[in-house]
């Protein structure tokens, strides 16, 4: 079973959905015990990164993510659940999880298209990733496959736990991690085939790791 974080931040719903869809059982929960449980943890979101933090907070699922994560519980996190895995949020000047070393922060509304327009934030549709390092999260997926984003902030983290890359004005990273702790910047429940695939990896390598 994957655990959906509920933290009242939006969008597990969706996530429910597409995990439904693949018939792959799951729970939105905010439940400790079953977070223990599950054999690993999808943390997703939309909305602000102050206000995720605060729920967090409010819950202590901050303290236990961090348990979870240190316990090697696998986890993805997805657009607000991405970001908030590092250390820092330009959004409110939020301190985040501080799980993995970097930054969150606001595209330059300075960057500019190969066209010479000006980019449009937030950043909104289709684009590619390019992988930078192997991640099972991607097996089966051909290369220049495509995923649906809506963000005004993107992920900065230490180089050594860039994923993958993006390209909006200037390249960006859109996967984060190591292995049994992802991030991804789209949103692969609403990102067709390609979005569908990354989840049942992800829930394959959940059941992997819980049989090792």
């Amino acid at each position: 079973m994957l655990a959906i974080l509920d933290y009242k931040a939006g969008n597990q719903t969706s996530v429910r959905r597409a995990l439904d869809h693949l018939g792959i059982e799951n729970r939105i929960t905010a439940d400790s015990a079953v977070l223990e449980q599950a054999d690993g943890i999808i943390f997703p979101g939309v909305g602000a990164a102050g206000q995720a933090m605060r729920e967090l907070a409010s819950r202590g699922l901050d303290a236990k993510l961090r348990e979870l994560v240190a316990s090697h519980k696998p986890l993805l996190g997805i657009c607000v659940g991405c970001q908030i895995l590092l250390d820092h949020c330009e959004e409110n000047d939020t301190t985040t999880l501080g799980i993995i070393p970097g930054q969150c922060r606001l595209f330059n509304p300075a960057w500019t298209e190969e066209d010479g327009s000006s980019i449009r934030i937030p950043h909104m549709g289709w684009n590619r990733v390019t992988l930078k390092a192997d991640c099972p999260l991607f097996k089966d997926i051909p290369a220049g496959a495509e995923f649906y984003f809506v963000h005004s902030y993107y992920p900065a983290p230490d180089p050594e736990y860039v994923i993958g890359e993006t390209r909006y004005g200037e390249t960006f990273c859109s996967v984060h991690g190591r292995p049994g702790l992802w991030a991804v910047q789209f949103h692969p429940e609403k990102s067709g085939t390609p979005g569908l695939t990354l989840l049942r990896n992800f829930h394959d390598y959940c059941l992997e790791a819980r049989n090792a």
